[in-house]
């Protein structure tokens, strides 16, 4: 048995019980397991593989002895106590975007380029979640034939945004289903949504995230300036567009890969059937609905580009919640 001990920071969001989950099913060599969350979740009581353990405190937890530390509990908290986790002798994998442009700090997508953990100095980051799953796809295409652009466009389910994301779009089609002549002919009631700048509930957002410079948003710039780092291609030509769709979980990706060498559907279909966490499907259509719940991203649609032979087109779905953020940060820490 090993003696290793493990620390969920934000044990107790949606990301944080599927870490606790994949801890579990994938049988991780641990000695002991320690919960961390808000002070509103600290105090109570989580039953686990590993006996029941009581939630504390982040902001008063002592992090020694802890060898490994998976944290998905925002940009600021990571900010604020991923370093203090690291200096106590801890291996921090973030889920965050605090440290995932930090060039001291490796972005990894595990199967895709995993030799950068080695790199690592005391804090690794977890990309996200429509990067991570883009790259499943685009990291094997690019060691077979050298990646030199892509036109990206992403369709992201409403858990991307958190829980309040999962209940906005609940409550919104329970309002407007009611009335479908209204939602076909106009007259619609406005929900009056909390989160996100228009109605989500049967209706598609073309902005997911917040806009930053030149009318791109910040998932937007994850999107280009991630896939440069993971790839370690920093001139890699990206056109990103991020789309928000009434999904419950599952991000989508359609993207256009371009290669210094022609690739052909042929030989993408064998190289992506025989990459590390992927399906291709070749008989039917890969969906966010078939990406829920499972570890494998999904892979279907695979055609040549048309305006310019010698790319390829694709479409990739995987679960947000699992390869997009908690699956990998754990296979990152089996990589360790």
């Amino acid at each position: 048995m090993s003696d290793r001990v493990v620390a969920v920071v934000g044990a107790t969001g949606a990301v944080g019980r599927t870490m606790r989950a994949i801890l579990e099913a994938r049988d991780f060599a641990l000695g002991s397991l320690r919960l961390l969350a808000s002070e509103r979740s600290a105090g109570s009581v989580i039953e686990t593989r590993w006996g029941e353990v009581e939630v504390e405190d982040l902001t008063l937890a002592d992090p020694s002895g802890v060898d490994i530390a998976l944290f998905s509990a925002g940009g600021d908290r990571s900010r604020a106590h991923a370093p203090r986790f690291a200096d106590a002798g801890a291996v921090v994998i973030d889920n965050s975007s605090a440290f995932r442009m930090d060039p001291s700090v490796p972005l990894i997508v595990a199967g895709v380029n995993d030799a950068a953990v080695g790199a690592h100095r005391g804090i690794i980051a977890n990309p996200n979640c429509t990067t991570m799953t883009l790259m499943m796809a685009a990291g094997p295409l690019h060691r077979a034939g050298g990646l030199r652009s892509m036109v990206a466009t992403s369709y992201q389910s409403v858990s991307g945004s958190g829980q309040q994301g999962v209940v906005e779009l609940v409550e919104q089609t329970d309002l407007l289903r009611p009335d479908l002549d209204a939602l076909m002919t106009g007259g619609w009631t406005d929900p009056q949504p909390s989160l996100y700048s228009r109605p989500i509930g049967f209706n598609v957002l073309p902005l997911a995230g917040s806009v930053t410079d030149q009318g791109y948003t910040d998932e937007e710039w994850k999107l280009v300036n991630e896939s440069r780092k993971i790839l370690d291609l920093p001139g890699l030509h990206v056109e990103p567009t991020c789309v928000r769709v009434p999904v419950l979980v599952g991000h989508g990706v359609v993207a256009s890969l371009r290669f210094e060498r022609p690739i052909e559907p042929d030989e993408a279909t064998e190289i992506l059937d025989t990459a590390p966490g992927v399906q291709v499907w070749t008989d039917d259509v890969p969906t966010p609905l078939d990406s829920a719940g499972i570890d494998d991203v999904l892979v279907g649609r695979i055609r040549p580009t048309v305006g310019h032979p010698g790319g390829i087109n694709l479409w990739v779905v995987g679960d947000n919640l699992r390869k997009g953020a908690a699956l990998n940060a754990v296979q990152i820490a089996e990589l360790l």
